[in-house]
């Protein structure tokens, strides 16, 4: 079962030209390592317990108060599996947001599926490093323009058949990413 995770603004950024996976245009990764977030944003305290953002308002209302200037920014919409991969022992696990954080996420009348990113998460709390495009792994699997994969399916598979071990820390976790209408 997919999670309402909750929404970032990002930078998203052509493909560099050290991927050359030449079907992608563009990095719509969870992680903030290429295609950036709209600001370090955890310094605020406003983000929720899956380190995102229950409502597009709260960003803008963070990009106001710190003179963030969000133009040039995409929002997306994620969802999360609700179980990690824990590559070492080579099984899914219970994965739960930080319960320390209020979480109340609007899940957005309209959303664009954009594909499924498999991200790691060596620190148990943000989303880090997308294998897919922070380690070039969309050199060898098939992504989509925006390097993610097409579907729930296909990342499953991939992480259970050992696709991204060793890419980065595990656990791996899936998400949904979705852009507004």
């Amino acid at each position: 079962m997919m999670i309402a995770a909750g929404y970032m603004a990002k930078r998203v950024v052509r493909r560099p030209d050290w991927l050359k996976a030449g079907r992608i245009k563009d990095i719509y990764s969870v992680s903030g390592c290429i295609s950036k977030d709209f600001a370090d944003y955890i310094k605020f305290w406003k983000h929720n317990g899956y380190w995102l953002f229950d409502l597009p308002e709260v960003i803008g209302q963070v990009a106001r108060e710190h003179s963030i200037d969000l133009v040039g920014t995409t929002m997306f919409y994620y969802e999360v599996y609700e179980q990690e991969y824990d590559d070492r022992k080579g099984q899914w696990c219970p994965y739960k947001r930080e319960p320390s954080f209020p979480t109340d996420v609007c899940t957005p009348e309209q959303k664009i599926l954009a594909g499924f990113d498999v991200v790691s998460s060596v620190s148990r709390n943000s989303p880090e490093c997308s294998p897919l495009s922070c380690n070039s792994l969309a050199n060898e699997i098939q992504t989509n323009a925006h390097c993610l994969l097409p579907d729930f399916e296909t990342a499953k598979r991939l992480v259970e058949t050992g696709r991204f071990k060793d890419s980065e820390p595990d656990p791996y976790r899936i998400y949904a990413v979705y852009t507004l209408k």
